[in-house]
């Protein structure tokens, strides 16, 4: 099967180039859910309190998939589903992620609990590599409680 053809990017600039890829708002709450709040189910994303529309999800994880930021494999409970994951490239994000919740915790109102946001912010290291630890061992643990993990039914 022939590689898809990508659109050509708008310029050379890095910046607006990753924007791109990943850069509207659902596609990085994805990688987020992904990497910090251990979701591995398209329903686990449908009830993240977000409120992203059903298509719209759909599309955005084909989207990354074709990015190479995640991948899919068939859910062991039932192969009908997929689960999904995030590549090297995708945590690779981890970073730029961190970041961004310390910018957005700084200038505006959150419902981010100060003190976390602060020991995360003077710890920047330790909690990407707590992140990478979690994604190589496959550990779907939240790393960020106050968001909360998939909702399973028992």
């Amino acid at each position: 099967m022939p590689e898809k053809s990508r659109a050509q990017p708008r310029s050379g600039c890095p910046v607006s180039i990753s924007l791109e890829v990943f850069g509207d708002r659902w596609s990085l709450l994805i990688v987020r859910d992904l990497m910090v709040r251990g979701f591995r189910r398209f329903k686990d994303f449908q009830q993240s309190g977000e409120g992203i529309a059903t298509n719209i999800l759909a599309d955005r994880l084909r989207r990354l998939e074709d990015a190479g930021i995640l991948t899919t494999t068939p859910d062991p409970e039932d192969a009908r589903r997929r689960l999904y994951r995030l590549t090297e490239k995708g945590i690779d994000l981890a970073p730029v992620l961190l970041e961004i919740l310390v910018w957005g915790a700084k200038y505006e109102e959150t419902g981010a609990p100060c003190e976390v946001i602060s020991q995360m912010a003077q710890n920047r290291e330790a909690v990407l590599a707590e992140v990478r630890r979690r994604w190589q061992q496959d550990d779907p643990t939240p790393i960020l409680p106050w968001l909360g993990g998939p909702k399973r039914s028992k």
